[in-house]
């Protein structure tokens, strides 16, 4: 009988926080730019150079850390970190070992056993590297420093989640977080959110951890799960094989979906910590924790029980409005200027999810104006234009966030409701088809369907379709 193993994993998340300057210096953050255009004798690490720690990025420490249930640490200060290499400019990063600004929080996944709790050993502020880029035509590396010095939080899980499936709910639930407390983006693909995934295996039963690794370069959800796997796989096979699994830091590659060892993993006594001499301890007063608490928002699991009972909202669809906080800001201002929740909801969850499909778009991209699509529900429950055509004008409105009575006015698009002009077109119709007026005798329900069809086609769908189906069936019954 072959062994079961437990896979235990804990994360390290890199979160590049959304102040416009760095954290000890006044240089933008912006994402982009020319190469080492961003930078100043601060963040380049220039011998006399001093830092000034950036008050935003405690305000924003402190939040995340309150969202998460964490204790506060009222005293708190930064160290160095001593390593050498090229990105590093100054050879130390600036962070917090000693005492680090948030200890002993969690939060809640939902897992298919239920509801868990996964703890956060520690948040603690610390500054970005610069970035390396591996010229392969010219066989050397060149170094951008516009983002050393970016400040960041990392957030340190303890090793509580056991499956690819409860990592990613995990990241899920940090991500939401953070973008509703509006601390950061956490857009993976531009490494401002950045998972560092620790992994051993275990025979399950065991009491004591396996020897773990560190994997590095991990930029998407799906990376992320198919790194898990294959880490997993690999240290099971090593321990079948009678090998020891070595504690490193491995590298992950996607396209090729293995990993490769980077370096021997590093514990705290090789990076030769001490206090940074050139900054001063950071005391946190209880009135500042208190004014942070105060400006905290409605975070996600609050809006979602809220949006199911002030707006009767079935919980799938609260779901999926609150999974990103910019659709449910719009949700929000959609229904304050309409006083339409459902109408509101179905439009967000069924036309605007179809075209940011169509487009590869995530909600975050949606720039529609809460306006416009509050006039285009006003326009169809007024009956000014039928279903079809506002399905179109959304087109455009998603688009262009075109103003919608101003574009049923310039393309002609209202709903025709001359009974008369109605009357005329149908009888040309079933005069057309006599076939479909026999086969409507016999009982053929779908011959009247099929002269409705026509009815709104001749018309380009402005037809109101509750007149034209009373008018078909009042002549066809006649015919």
């Amino acid at each position: 009988m072959s062994k079961q193993y437990e896979t235990v994993i804990g994360l390290e998340v890199h979160v590049e926080l959304a102040t416009k300057t760095k954290i000890f210096c006044g240089c933008s953050t912006a994402f982009g730019g020319a190469p080492n255009t961003h930078t100043c004798p601060v963040c380049t690490g220039m011998p006399g150079s001093l830092p000034v720690l950036n008050k935003q990025v405690v305000e924003y420490a402190l939040a995340v850390g309150l969202a998460t249930n964490c204790s506060i640490n009222q005293y708190c200060k930064f160290d160095r970190k001593n390593y050498f290499y090229p990105d590093n400019p100054q050879n130390y990063q600036i962070s917090q070992l000693y005492l680090p600004i948030c200890h002993d929080g969690w939060v809640e996944i939902e897992t298919t056993a239920g509801k868990k709790k996964i703890g956060i050993h520690e948040i603690h502020m610390e500054e970005d590297a610069g970035k390396l880029i591996h010229d392969e035509w010219d066989d050397c590396s060149l170094v951008d420093y516009n983002r050393s010095g970016v400040p960041l939080i990392e957030i340190v899980s303890e090793p509580d989640m056991r499956s690819a499936d409860e990592v990613i709910a995990y990241l899920e639930k940090l991500r939401l977080i953070i973008q509703y407390l509006g601390a950061s983006d956490c857009k993976l693909q531009e490494g401002s959110m950045r998972a560092d995934v620790n992994l051993s295996v275990r025979e399950a039963g065991a009491e004591q951890f396996g020897t773990r690794t560190e994997m590095k370069n991990l930029n998407s959800f799906k990376a992320i799960a198919r790194a898990i796997e294959g880490e997993r796989k690999r240290q099971i096979e090593l321990i079948e094989e009678g090998k020891k699994v070595i504690q490193e830091t491995r590298r992950w590659d996607d396209n090729k979906e293995s990993s490769h060892a980077m370096r021997s993993k590093e514990d705290a006594q090789d990076y030769r910590y001490f206090p940074d001499p050139d900054l001063m301890p950071v005391w946190i007063s209880d009135e500042w924790i208190q004014r942070v608490k105060d400006r905290q928002p409605e975070l996600r699991t609050e809006k979602l029980t809220r949006y199911q009972k002030e707006f009767q909202i079935p919980q799938y669809d609260a779901e999926i409005l609150t999974s990103s906080k910019h659709m449910a800001d719009i949700f929000e201002a959609t229904v304050e200027l309409c006083s339409k929740p459902k109408e509101v909801s179905n439009w967000l969850m069924v036309e605007t999810m179809r075209l940011l499909k169509e487009h590869e778009q995530d909600p975050e991209e949606i720039h529609f104006s809460p306006k416009h699509l509050a006039e285009l529900i006003k326009l169809v429950d007024a009956g000014t234009i039928n279903r079809t055509v506002a399905k179109t004008v959304f087109e455009e409105i998603f688009a262009n966030d075109v103003d919608p009575e101003q574009y049923v006015e310039e393309k002609g698009l209202k709903v025709v409701n001359d009974e008369g002009a109605l009357r005329t077109e149908i009888q040309k119709i079933i005069d057309a088809n006599p076939q479909s007026v026999e086969d409507y005798r016999n009982g053929k329900q779908k011959a009247m369907g099929f002269i409705v069809g026509q009815t709104m086609r001749a018309m380009k769908g402005k037809a109101d379709p509750g007149l034209v189906n009373q008018i078909v069936k009042e002549l066809m019954d006649k015919a």
